[in-house]
């Protein structure tokens, strides 16, 4: 077949050849030879039905309307038939560009010679056009698939939007959690520091008690030295009692006196002791509330924690590896078929060349698929940008809530082991 459709004038058994290779029709060298016009117009019906340029059903039927502008249709239903396919054979060869003109008398009173090059021009462009349909037929078929794996993927896409709508929404129906759990955060972080002045004050009340239990101990010590004192005087008056009333009177009463300012000691001292123990009662009263109210920090803590493990893994895991995985697969399939489909379509829209209408109108699908493949290559180097941008969002605000749990985890580690040294002391 040659590489560029032209005219050659095709031997009569080459046109008989041809007609039964194709199964248009069996004809003889008698029949190109002595044509009638019957036979040419079934011929003819017969080529263009092969051709798809008439439907094999409507061969032979007229059109009622074109017959219901004549005065007796029944008488004209022949010579419509006769004049519809002439005009489709004539914008055949006017379109081929044929050196001869077909003429309505080349249909009613044929000529050998003329029909044996009209018949000749047909046929070779009729396998000219049957060598390019099958070359742009795998071309075609690729771009179905094409057009399949866009549509299978937009659906991935929708789903994946949808995922992450709804990871979106779970995130927003747990922010009043979240938000509740950062106000009892402050209230804590408040009762604490409270507490922290509490113990503070309470410390610097401690010091002056210890103080003031030194200075008691000092006080009972020197009551009691005073009281063994006044025994050993006591003893040693008895051993010189003397002849004089009035005098041991008075060391009497001297003594006397002595062993009440060492009762009144004594009972000072019993009161400090029980001071001090009420004191006692109510450091430890404070530390079990202490305890009480960091166990409830340590709770709430490990709940914070196990929300933000569990959404920062749900994120990373459910978008992070499947976009990127399918956004590598789809980049990679996409170029590969789209461009082998590209260098396809131009070398074949290259080589055809269509002037008639049919012609032009094949030539606009081609070009429609090829600005179709283009439009899909577009629209899939859209959705994978959008959903690079997304998933480069998802993991900003991973990060951010990365680094605001780890912020957390250091800011309430450090204010328990400050918890821990105040209970300690």
């Amino acid at each position: 077949m040659m590489s560029k459709f032209e005219y050659p004038r095709l031997p009569r058994r080459e046109i008989i050849e041809i007609l039964s290779d194709v199964q248009i029709a069996t004809i003889t060298e008698s029949d190109l030879l002595n044509p009638t016009p019957d036979f040419m117009y079934n011929l003819y019906s017969q080529i263009l039905i092969h051709m798809g340029l008439i439907q094999e059903d409507n061969n032979g039927l007229v059109e009622f309307e074109d017959l219901e502008q004549l005065e007796n249709p029944d008488l004209h239903v022949d010579s419509v038939r006769i004049l519809s396919l002439f005009r489709k054979v004539k914008a055949l060869v006017d379109a081929l560009h044929c050196p001869k003109k077909f003429t309505f008398k080349d249909l009613i009173r044929p000529d050998p010679d003329r029909s044996e090059a009209f018949l000749g021009a047909i046929l070779n462009f009729s396998l000219h056009r049957n060598t390019r349909l099958n070359l742009i037929e795998p071309i075609c078929e690729e771009l179905t698939t094409i057009d399949v794996q866009k549509q299978e993927l937009e659906a991935t896409i929708i789903k994946l939007n949808a995922d992450i709508s709804e990871f979106n929404e779970s995130r927003e129906m747990e922010m009043p959690l979240i938000q509740e759990v950062d106000a009892k955060i402050k209230e804590l972080r408040q009762s604490i520091s409270a507490l922290n002045n509490h113990q503070v004050s309470l410390k610097a009340i401690i010091r002056k008690k210890k103080d003031a239990s030194k200075e008691m101990d000092e006080k009972i010590s020197s009551a009691e030295f005073a009281l063994v004192q006044s025994a050993q005087e006591n003893a040693s008056l008895r051993s010189k009692i003397v002849q004089s009333p009035d005098k041991l009177q008075r060391a009497l009463e001297e003594k006397k006196a002595a062993q009440v300012d060492a009762k009144n000691a004594e009972r000072a001292a019993m009161q400090s002791f029980h001071e001090k123990t009420a004191i006692l009662e109510v450091y430890t009263k404070a530390s079990k509330k202490m305890n009480k109210h960091l166990k409830l920090m340590q709770a709430l803590q490990e709940q914070v924690m196990f929300h933000y493990k569990f959404t920062t893994i749900m994120i990373y895991s459910l978008l992070a590896d499947q976009l990127e995985e399918l956004l590598k697969q789809l980049e990679k399939e996409r170029d590969l078929k789209f461009e082998e489909a590209s260098k396809e379509l131009n070398n074949v829209r290259a080589q055809i060349e269509y002037n008639s209408g049919g012609l032009e109108q094949r030539q606009r699908d081609v070009e429609a698929l090829v600005a179709e493949g283009a439009a899909i290559n577009e629209k899939i180097n859209s959705e994978k940008d959008s959903a690079a941008a997304k998933q480069q969002m998802l993991l900003c605000k991973c990060e951010e809530i990365s680094k605001e749990f780890f912020q957390y985890s250091n800011a309430t580690g450090h204010l328990l082991s400050r918890l821990e040294e105040g209970v300690s002391e």
